[in-house]
């Protein structure tokens, strides 16, 4: 009789502890239909962080666009070209930074809002 209900106490102890370890990463908490506040884990979302990589894209085509409006086409050109007669690591960036349509797109933008008036 003392093995079964230690048997069923261990298992019980069990679900409690895996439980408590399911809400350590966030619960909601509902009020059932009796009044009693009910804790259930957080569903968790395991994905590829799409927002975080698009937000990072933009941030660096409106830099490249930034930086294009600022030095003009040419210096631009001739800074791109010092890169890619260097290493790899500096081909690799003069790489990255040419001025694609996006880039010179926000650099067009760019020279329109911030050039001086008539």
């Amino acid at each position: 009789m003392g093995d079964a209900s230690q048997l069923r106490f261990n298992e019980r102890l069990l679900r409690i502890t895996q439980r408590h370890k399911a809400l350590e990463n966030g619960y909601t908490a509902s009020v059932n239909h009796d009044g009693l506040i009910v804790a259930r884990p957080r569903k968790r979302r395991i994905g590829f962080p799409f927002r975080g990589l698009s937000l990072a894209l933009v941030l660096f085509i409106a830099f490249k666009g930034f930086v294009l409006a600022d030095l003009g086409q040419t210096a631009y050109g001739e800074q791109i070209t010092r890169l890619a007669g260097g290493n790899l690591p500096e081909r690799a960036g003069a790489w990255v930074m040419q001025a694609d349509g996006a880039t010179q797109w926000v650099a067009t933008t760019l020279a329109k809002v911030f050039s001086p008036g008539p």
